[in-house]
């Protein structure tokens, strides 16, 4: 691993957080190891309890970072809003809490930003994913454009934009407007993705997407996400219902509802 810091000085660091104050410290500690620098980090944290804002204030004389707090929890979608209008750099790269960094990284989001800064058309770069995207185009250095065509098989193809791990263009917002606010994470998530399909977004997918960043969820500081038994039940007859609402609920949103 290289000890020469790579500075990126138009990439903002946006890392999203909530009572997880001990992994954001790994996140940046994580940060400093590999030798990523940016020009600036912005944490939005989404009303975490007093303890956590009270370790994250002694982070920061260890961390350059600009806080942005709200007094009450509001969600997903508004911690990544107002996280994104604190950005004043041109590219956003946007992080949970609970990754981090793997040795290569630095060196995969360099590569990742040449290829924004070489295609004006395309909005993101993807690093992370629970599964490989099933619709590749290979591009270089380890990158590959994404396709989508609503009839292509299967649901996988869907999830083609993701909260996970990326780097996008800060006017991301301008293009696909601003997260839904006052729904559930996954709505929100949801709600973003379908906006990305309809308005022709482009991105490209890292191949090896669990070999940049790892996602670690201790258990004294476990996932904050939580779902519901519909979601994750394995009964067979939960599951099919499951998978025919999924196709409903993804093809009546991409065709004829609005986001």
């Amino acid at each position: 691993m290289s000890t020469t810091p790579t500075y990126f000085e138009d990439v903002s660091l946006m890392v999203t957080h909530y009572n997880r104050s001990q992994s954001l410290e790994r996140l940046l500690s994580e940060m400093k190891r590999v030798n990523c620098q940016f020009k600036e980090i912005v944490v939005s944290d989404d009303g975490s309890k007093q303890e956590h804002l009270d370790y994250i204030a002694q982070l920061k004389n260890n961390y350059d970072f600009k806080l942005v707090t709200t007094p009450k929890n509001k969600g997903l979608g508004n911690n990544l809003n107002k996280g994104q209008d604190a950005v004043e750099t041109p590219y956003t790269l946007y992080i949970q809490e609970d990754f981090i960094l793997l040795n290569n990284f630095a060196s995969n989001l360099a590569n990742g930003l040449a290829l924004l800064k070489e295609h004006p058309d395309f909005d993101m770069v993807r690093f992370y994913a629970y599964n490989k995207y099933p619709y590749l185009k290979k591009c270089r250095d380890g990158f590959s454009e994404m396709l989508f065509k609503w009839w292509y098989p299967g649901l996988d193809k869907f999830a083609y934009y993701s909260d996970h791990p990326h780097l996008r263009r800060t006017t991301f917002p301008e293009k696909f407007g601003r997260y839904r606010e006052g729904v559930s994470g996954d709505k929100t998530e949801f709600a973003m993705m379908m906006s990305f399909l309809k308005n022709k977004g482009k991105a490209f997918f890292y191949d090896a997407h669990k070999s940049a960043l790892e996602q670690v969820n201790s258990a004294e500081e476990p996932s904050t996400m939580h779902r519901n038994r519909w979601r994750n039940s394995d009964n067979f007859f939960i599951r099919n219902l499951r998978t025919i609402y999924r196709y409903f609920n993804c093809y009546s949103g991409l065709f004829f509802r609005k986001f």
